[in-house]
């Protein structure tokens, strides 16, 4: 009986058991896989996906957009105003002055004479100028101190005007342009920058390095040459600067070029041996196949007066055709141009106003005396 008793309370407790155990068992779900290692057995990635873009897959393929082209730029012209500061300063107090009176008295006529000399036009063409602006004076009956300086512009220009300040070319022969002056001018460096600019205008140039007395004058033009695409030709330190000239000048011919710029050492206008020298270049120079159209004179603008007297002398020895002032914006005596002009005849051709190539610009007489003679 008592065995009987014992199994009905096990049985009892045992029911309890799984009815308690049992929802616990039912809710447990199967065992997961501890995560995996990366690098480690198969373990598959998820990838995550997302729709495709229709525009972002053609981009994708697309070739690159080409570079936009460089920007050309263009060189700016110096301004005249602008670079003759210097040499306007040296007469803006005498307009001034002129400006700030009621009318045209004697001592109008003073300061307008005191400023044409400042200015290096030079005592003969200064009076020979008033004497003309007098006459328009009269004329046109100017009273007042404005009209007046008008007049004088007038007269300047139209005596400036008178010229042809073109730079020959033959386009049927081997051109040759002879650069000549004294020491220091910047004859090397000018040629440099008209190879450049006619190189520029589709003309093939060859530069003869007839300069065999300067240590490394050959060497400087080769770099303005090889800037300019142009070709040169040299020779020994000492050498004969006709042979070079020559060798410069046939080998231009052979090759077709348009244009052969020949430099000459500097020397001083007052020895005689060396401009006898300067005479048998040109005499070279213009032997066949070459053909001189121009002769230019290279004169730097702060020697005033005296680049004159250099102007004389150079004209008589070799026919100067034209004049090429450097320097005009670091000068006070811009008015050696109407000097030039009055006494010899002689145009100035083209100026220099800054250290470029660009600097070197072809001279506008208008341009020119309106910055000269401005006071605003």
């Amino acid at each position: 009986m008592e065995i009987v008793v014992v199994l009905i309370v096990i049985g009892v407790l045992v029911g309890v058991a799984l009815v308690l155990v049992a929802p616990r068992l039912r809710n447990r779900g199967p065992e997961l896989e501890p995560p995996r290692q990366r690098g480690v057995g198969p373990a598959t990635a998820t990838i995550e996906r997302r729709p495709i873009d229709v525009d972002d897959a053609l981009a994708a393929e697309a070739p690159p957009a080409p570079e936009a082209p460089p920007e050309v730029v263009v060189p700016v012209r110096p301004s005249f105003r602008d670079r003759l500061a210097k040499a306007r300063g040296a007469v803006s107090g005498y307009l001034g002055s002129i400006l700030a009176r009621s009318g045209v008295d004697a001592e109008t006529w003073d300061d307008l004479e005191e400023a044409l000399i400042r200015a290096d036009v030079g005592v003969a063409a200064t009076t020979d100028m008033l004497d003309a602006v007098r006459v328009r004076v009269k004329e046109q009956a100017i009273d007042t101190p404005e009209a007046l300086i008008e007049a004088l512009k007038d007269e300047m220009k139209d005596r400036l005007r008178v010229a042809d300040r073109s730079l020959r070319f033959d386009g049927e022969r081997t051109n040759v342009w002879l650069f000549v002056g004294v020491n220091g001018v910047g004859k090397t460096t000018t040629i440099g920058k008209i190879a450049k600019r006619e190189a520029e205008v589709g003309r093939t140039v060859v530069v003869a390095a007839g300069d065999t007395f300067r240590a490394a004058a050959a060497e400087q033009l080769g770099m303005w040459a090889e800037r300019a695409g142009a070709t040169l030709v040299r020779g020994a330190e000492g050498a004969d600067p006709s042979s070079i000239i020559f060798d410069g000048i046939t080998k231009a011919s052979a090759q077709g070029a348009d244009l052969v710029l020949a430099d000459t050492a500097g020397r001083l206008h007052t020895k005689s041996n060396l401009m006898d020298e300067l005479r048998k270049v040109r005499r070279v120079a213009d032997k066949e196949p070459g053909h001189v159209t121009e002769t230019l004179l290279v004169l730097d603008a702060t020697t005033g007066q005296n680049g004159l007297a250099q102007a004389r002398v150079f004209t008589e020895a070799v026919d100067v055709t034209g004049v090429v002032l450097t320097k005009l914006d670091g000068s006070a005596k811009g008015g050696i141009v109407v000097a030039i002009q009055a006494e010899l005849g002689i145009p100035v051709k083209l100026i220099g106003l800054g250290e470029t190539a660009e600097d070197l610009v072809a001279f506008d007489p208008d341009e020119f005396v309106d910055a000269l003679l401005s006071v605003d």
